[in-house]
């Protein structure tokens, strides 16, 4: 028996140096490849290690409330020496990490076990206090158990009051209540304990991916590692054309999946089994592997669902009447809707195209090579055709995408000249220009971004505005102004690196990376103030300027200042948009400086509960309010909706929408002030 545990023993070290190898051979061939071919290389120091190690231990899983001060203590060891492990082909520490880690899970499950066999008290003695710093790594193992508790009476009273929003009818109730609430949180939180202890490729090969990733974003937050599954997965959201099981579905408050609808003609809709509002419970595939969906990471279940390699799903679903179905879906080549251009009519006094631009995609796999731009130059001949007078382009929540096809879209408005510049790591500069010399649409144009708009929608925007070819209007966008490419770490093709290798700048020689597109005209929107932009970003490059400018002929900027006169004057009076303000500051308080402390007892998170539950009841009126705006289909569109039922529900969404879009009306008006002020 002795040798037998020797020869384990001997085995278990041999697997950790193998995985430590491993390891170190992929950090080194990231690293190799970085410092060859990244914008701006940075050295493997002890700066790369803090940060490594500090955004590796914040990322994992409530690391804050569940490693002790000693535990922590016993990881720091490694802070300053992750750039040396590394360079010395050791990365055993990564094994400290995993074991480390593995052991907190594990004490934290057992206490959740424990807290199921108990009654919690709700008397009041106990407070339990929010605020944006996090904890610090300085608690003992009983001072964890004591947060725990708090957190999930926390839970369990919050359950309960989102059930009415009427007190007295509730309190009569409440010990029956909070047995069922009790029961089903701890159960979601030891199911996702669980899946990440029993992850299917394992806790130390998540781990090990994720040092990857965070050594990768030490040189700039969009250097990202990808395995083969998440590659094909982001080039997926590029295109036009993807294996789909054609649903869609958001998070409802059990942290499920709901569905919200079903692409027509696609897997989901054909099997006849599922119906909106159906709760996706679980997710397996013909592996044998299944997630259970209200305690895994959606970045797992979305890698399940989008991977190619799955090509069949199985989705354990609950209806509405709370019958559990399986229904097996076979993924099918679905040109998707979600993310392509579509436009409308929009009148308000002057007949004006909308145009609305989700995401700059490409078809990567056809050979004419169509994509956005194209699909954006078929709607302009639609709307020209029924003699627009402006042209409202939405980029609003527009995240980026193909940066040719951006380039493609700006020729489409210009004669011809430059668009942008771009600066290798090698300062090489590059004038990209638009030598297409095609006209799509020469009338005026609004440009609608928020802070939301990023990357390839900002090179946009920036290139439009800066020819005077387009009013820019709504809030300062996200403030990415770099390009990237996929490259293989090597032959074998398994891993990836997005790869940061250019910088652009506009014609000006100036950049927006960090500060973002500044609007001509600034609106309120929704959210801004806690919208995650570059500048949220500790590893973000930084702004600059070049000396190069490109040789280009603006349009008159004169004939923008009447409209932008006019809209300045309106806004100041619009009370709707004084509405957004101020709803922007509750919103503030609640999610930038809560600091609050709240006494573990039912009135008192009753009462916080409704207090948010009358924000969100403020926002959704807000939403419903109309705006003066007709919107109509486009002749082309009316014409061949009338044979599409499967789509009119759709279509009748999307107008609705636009109706309650009070940036589209403002946008609408600044044009028709643009087309009478220089018709004098």
């Amino acid at each position: 028996m002795k040798k037998l545990t020797i020869l384990c023993s001997l085995l278990s070290v041999y697997a950790f140096g193998q995985n430590s190898l491993k390891t170190c051979e992929t950090l080194s061939k990231i690293n190799t490849l970085i410092q060859s071919e990244h914008y701006l290389p940075k050295p493997v120091d002890d700066s790369l290690s803090v940060y490594v190690f500090d955004t590796f231990i914040n990322d994992l899983y409530q690391s804050n409330t569940l490693l002790t001060k000693a535990e922590y203590q016993k990881l720091s060891k490694h802070r300053l020496f992750i750039d040396n492990h590394i360079l010395q082909n050791n990365c055993s520490f990564l094994d400290d990490f995993v074991s480390t880690y593995r052991f907190a899970l594990e004490r934290k499950k057992a206490a959740l076990e424990k807290f199921q066999k108990v009654n919690l008290h709700y008397d009041g003695h106990d407070t339990i206090h929010f605020s944006n710093k996090k904890y610090q790594f300085n608690l003992h193992e009983k001072d964890l158990k004591k947060i725990w508790e708090k957190k999930l009476k926390f839970d369990i009273l919050e359950d309960i009051s989102k059930i009415s929003t009427n007190l007295d009818s509730l309190k009569p109730h409440f010990s029956k209540l909070e047995k069922i609430a009790k029961s089903h949180i701890i159960e979601n939180n030891l199911c996702k304990l669980s899946s990440i202890l029993n992850s299917p490729k394992g806790l130390d090969y998540d781990m090990r991916n994720a040092l990857f990733n965070d050594f990768c974003n030490y040189f700039d937050p969009h250097t990202n590692y990808f395995s083969i599954d998440a590659k094909d997965n982001f080039m997926a959201s590029l295109s036009t054309s993807e294996l789909s099981l054609g649903l869609n579905g958001k998070l409802n408050d059990n942290n499920e999946i709901q569905i919200t609808d079903m692409t027509p003609g696609g897997p989901a809709a054909k099997s006849k089994q599922l119906e909106n509002e159906d709760v996706i419970i679980k997710v397996s595939n013909k592996k044998g592997e299944e997630l259970i969906v209200s305690c895994t990471p959606m970045e797992e279940i979305s890698e399940m669902i989008l991977s190619d390699s799955n090509a069949e799903i199985e989705l354990t679903v609950q209806k509405k009447s709370g019958k559990i179905v399986v229904v097996t879906l076979i993924k099918q080549l679905l040109s998707t809707t979600s993310h392509s251009v579509y436009s409308f009519v929009a009148e308000n006094e002057t007949k004006v195209g909308y145009l609305n631009i989700p995401t700059f995609y490409s078809d990567f796999d056809n050979s004419n090579k169509t994509g956005c731009a194209h699909d954006v130059a078929v709607e302009l001949k639609k709307l020209n055709d029924d003699g627009i007078k402006g042209l409202v382009i939405d980029l609003q929540d527009n995240g980026g995408g193909s940066m040719e096809e951006a380039i493609k879209l700006v020729g489409l408005f210009i004669d011809s000249g430059p668009v942008t510049i771009l600066v290798d790591n090698k300062k090489s500069a590059t004038i990209l220009k638009d030598d297409s010399g095609k006209i799509a649409y020469n009338g005026p144009i609004v440009i609608l971004i928020n802070s939301n708009t990023a990357s390839a929608s900002e090179f946009f925007a920036a290139a439009m505005q800066d020819y005077n070819r387009a009013i820019v209007v709504g809030s300062n966008s996200v403030g990415k102004a770099s390009m990237q490419t996929i490259i293989p770490l090597d032959n074998s093709k398994q891993e990836f690196v997005k790869l940061t290798i250019e910088k652009f700048y506009r014609i000006t020689g100036q950049s927006h990376q960090i500060k973002g597109i500044i609007p001509d005209v600034t609106l309120p929107m929704l959210f801004e103030d806690i919208s995650i932009r570059e500048s949220s970003y500790k590893t973000a490059l930084v702004n600059d300027s070049i000396p190069l400018k490109a040789n280009y002929k603006p349009f008159p900027r004169a004939y923008f200042a009447t409209p932008l006169e006019l809209s300045s004057f309106r806004i100041k009076e619009n009370s709707r948009f004084s509405e957004i303000k101020n709803l922007n500051k509750e919103i503030d308080a609640v999610f930038k400086n809560p600091k609050i402390t709240l006494a573990l007892t039912f009135d008192s998170i009753f009462k916080h509960c409704n207090d948010l539950t009358d924000l969100q009841k403020k926002l959704q009126k807000a939403a419903l309010l109309e705006t003066e705006c007709i919107i109509t289909n486009n002749s082309f569109d009316a014409e061949t909706l009338k044979d599409d039922t499967a789509n009119l529900e759709i279509n009748a969404i999307k107008i609705s929408d636009l109706k309650h879009n009070p940036y589209l009306q403002e946008a609408i008006t600044i044009i028709n002030d643009f087309n009478v002020s220089n018709r004098r």
